[in-house]
């Protein structure tokens, strides 16, 4: 009995280390696994042999003219565009080319007006010159009174400047630019101009070319325009306008009456002629304009 007691006792001995073993064995795993946790992750070189999973991956974008953003494709033509060619490349090479068609469309009608424009000049150039032959002075018969109600008496201003003068450059238009109206008394005028003329009633003084009204020597002369008059192949104030008048009216700017007044009528043809053959708009008769009308 006691040594089956022994046998039993020894046998239970055994299993019972047997069962404690790999019971020792768990903390030594759980430890290994708390390390694994604890330690960082790191990527496995590629080539290892080790299969990576939920690796997400991109699509590849359409070759060209793919946007970024969505990535969609926004026709089927641009998944199949040539590398290096823009999506749509047809379209756009003949968009192109028709615009520059249309370019040198533009160029050549850009051209062809300017030529055009350049004839047209060359045209008024000739007709002006032609215009401008010489002209022989005439004596006309003048009226002995004026026709106020043509050519309206203007009114005197003391040192009264022409308008616009200052604007018209050149010793040709000194004349213009220097004038002011003064008043004087004939004594005063006879001993500061020899040469003094009667036009009308009224007395005109020559200085430097020019004829200009002689204010006060008689105060109730008449002038049609207060300003400085070319004095043209020596003839007189009216003789001068006379000639101008006349021919303006062969040009086709004057359509009034040779009457020597130079008023608002004469002086608005003057100007007209003055603009269309690119001279100072000064209406009135200086010495560039009778010069282009062939007179000077």
């Amino acid at each position: 009995m006691c040594s089956l007691a022994i046998a039993f006792a020894a046998s239970g001995a055994q299993e019972k280390k047997k069962e404690e073993k790999p019971a020792a064995k768990k903390p030594a795993q759980a430890a290994q696994g708390t390390q694994q946790r604890s330690s960082p992750k790191r990527s496995a070189p590629k080539g290892a042999g080790q299969q990576q999973t939920n690796v997400p991956q991109r699509a590849p974008q359409p070759q060209g003219g793919a946007t970024a953003g969505k990535g969609k494709a926004k026709g089927p033509h641009q998944v199949n565009a040539p590398a290096g060619q823009p999506v749509g490349g047809g379209p756009q090479k003949s968009k192109e080319k028709k615009g520059a068609q249309r370019a040198g469309a533009t160029t050549g009608q850009a051209q062809a007006g300017a030529q055009g424009r350049g004839k047209t000049k060359q045209g008024q150039a000739n007709v002006a010159q032609a215009k401008s032959k010489p002209v022989k002075p005439q004596r006309f018969n003048l009226p002995n009174k004026p026709n106020t109600a043509k050519a309206p008496p203007v009114k005197f201003q003391q040192n009264r400047r022409i308008e616009g003068s200052q604007n018209w450059r050149g010793q040709q238009y000194a004349a213009f630019r220097n004038y002011k109206s003064e008043w004087h008394d004939r004594n005063w005028w006879h001993g500061h101009h020899n040469r003094i003329v009667f036009v009308f009633g009224a007395p005109y003084y020559w200085n430097s070319g020019y004829w200009f009204p002689a204010w006060g020597y008689a105060p109730n002369a008449y002038y049609a325009w207060d300003g400085p008059i070319y004095a043209y192949n020596n003839l007189p104030p009216d003789q001068v306008i006379a000639n101008v008048q006349a021919t303006l009216q062969q040009q086709g700017y004057y359509h009034g009456e040779v009457d020597g007044l130079i008023g608002p009528l004469t002086r608005s043809a003057i100007a007209d002629y003055q603009r269309d053959h690119g001279l100072y708009t000064t209406s009135a008769i200086d010495q560039p304009t009778l010069q282009s009308l062939g007179m000077a």
